[in-house]
């Protein structure tokens, strides 16, 4: 890991030391925290939480099953087990990279590392999802809390947003200009055959891989939520969703560079949004945690056996 990187992991978590843990009897409140949760009329929302795991996954592997499908004709089982195995070798490498060995590897198709370029849609449709909802939520914590002391950076950063909304939208639905730019960079030019694929797809499946996106963002969300609940953080409606939503924003355009799929940087950053709203930062932690062991942690390990099962030196994979 190159020194920044390592210096960018080091500080989060000092960031995160020094927000939770010097506070006193830090333990024994998180102690109490988890006793309450258990004990909470409302438990039973972790368990509904926990069910909306395969459909959080479900919508990926339908995802994956659509841009997978100019390549080779794959089942929505196929594309529901390559998510499992990108999932969970991704869980372990940077930027979670290991996600397009996982699907790559679960294709039969001679030209499979051409589906770079498919995995590569799929996510960037996801990070738009991200930041047109997340610009939403970022917008309302601008007005509320920076407008009347910081105008004139407010009216910028708003006009960054919507920068960046518009810049998104457009590259995704002109993925043709993205291979264009790759091919005129001298040192990338060599990618060109590995993502040409992403200039293949029409505006109707961008649009709906796009939809898709939205509906997996949606089960996301929903899971904070209900864990917000269940660790009695209570706010409104509009304060949930703007609070979940530009955390996952500023989790999305933060560079990764931790090995367990960017843990601390959702945790840093929904401490903060949601610390403006004057909740606790424990509580607000401990329902970030479970997002991460409910969503990433877990299904990594059920991933784990369908990676078992893989003979990597061959030349395809089993139906």
């Amino acid at each position: 890991m190159p020194a920044g990187k390592l210096l960018v992991v080091l500080l989060t978590l000092y960031l995160i030391w020094q927000a939770i843990f010097t506070a006193p009897d830090t333990l024994l409140s998180w102690k109490t925290i988890l006793q309450n949760a258990w004990q909470s009329p409302v438990k039973g929302l972790f368990i509904v939480s926990a069910i909306l795991i395969p459909v959080n996954w479900g919508f990926e592997a339908k995802k994956w099953q659509l841009l997978a499908q100019k390549l080779e004709p794959i089942s929505y089982l196929r594309a529901y087990r390559a998510v499992m195995v990108g999932l969970t070798l991704g869980f372990i490498t940077p930027n979670r990279l290991g996600d397009y060995a996982g699907r790559v590897l679960e294709l039969k198709s001679k030209q499979r590392l051409e589906a770079i370029g498919a995995i590569f849609i799929g996510r960037f449709c996801q990070l738009v999802a991200t930041v047109i909802v997340g610009s939403v939520g970022l917008l309302y914590f601008i007005v509320s809390f920076f407008w009347a002391a910081y105008p004139g950076v407010s009216v910028s950063i708003i006009f960054l947003l919507l920068a960046l909304v518009t810049a998104t939208l457009l590259f995704l639905y002109n993925a043709q200009a993205m291979v264009a730019v790759i091919a005129a960079i001298k040192p990338l030019k060599k990618l060109v055959h590995f993502v040409a694929i992403m200039a293949n797809y029409s505006s109707a499946e961008i649009s709906r891989l796009l939809l898709l996106s939205l509906g997996r963002y949606a089960v996301f969300l929903l899971q904070f939520i209900f864990l917000l609940i269940l660790f009695d953080v209570k706010l409104s409606a509009l304060q949930y969703v703007c609070g979940v939503a530009g955390t996952f924003f500023i989790k999305s355009i933060v560079p990764s560079v931790s090995l367990l799929s960017d843990l601390g940087v959702r945790e840093l950053s929904a401490m903060y949004l949601f610390g403006l709203l004057g909740q606790e930062r424990l509580q607000v932690l401990s329902a970030s945690l479970s997002l991460w062991l409910l969503n990433i942690a877990m299904p990594s390990l059920i991933g784990l056996y369908f990676v078992l099962r893989l003979r990597f030196f061959r030349k395809g994979v089993p139906a």
